[in-house]
């Protein structure tokens, strides 16, 4: 259900089924987490490979692998110094998004924590 907020801003014509595919493909990029932990990584700067694989704890292959999911939808660029490969954020609106998706789950569980206060403080009077 649609807050008070949300109804307030302006429509947006529909989309088409192809923007919709598009969309909806960006939206999978960024539902894996090992994807939006070396997102959050590369925020503070561009990092090697390799100190991407030390910061997330995960092997060379499959960090390589989502680093190259993320180069190919555009969130993150690539450059080569040598034999060292650095990868940097290429398209920092990605962050406006989780941020936007962090205050979001941040208010639901607000929400859900006043409840369940609320629910605790019922069954203690009984």
């Amino acid at each position: 259900m649609m807050s008070g907020v949300s109804s307030r801003k302006r429509k947006h014509e529909p989309l088409s089924p192809q923007a919709i595919e598009m969309v909806a493909a960006r939206f999978r990029i960024l539902g894996e987490p090992l994807r939006i932990r070396l997102l959050q990584e590369l925020q503070g700067g561009e990092l090697t490979v390799s100190e991407l694989v030390a910061a997330i704890g995960s092997t060379q292959p499959n960090v390589s692998k989502h680093l190259r999911i993320l180069q190919e939808a555009g969130f993150i660029g690539r450059r080569q110094d040598g034999n060292l490969v650095y990868c940097f954020i290429e398209d920092p609106s990605v962050f406006e998004l989780c941020d936007a998706v962090c205050t979001s789950v941040g208010q639901r569980l607000t929400q859900h924590a006043r409840l369940a206060t609320e629910l605790h403080r019922g069954i203690g009077r009984r």
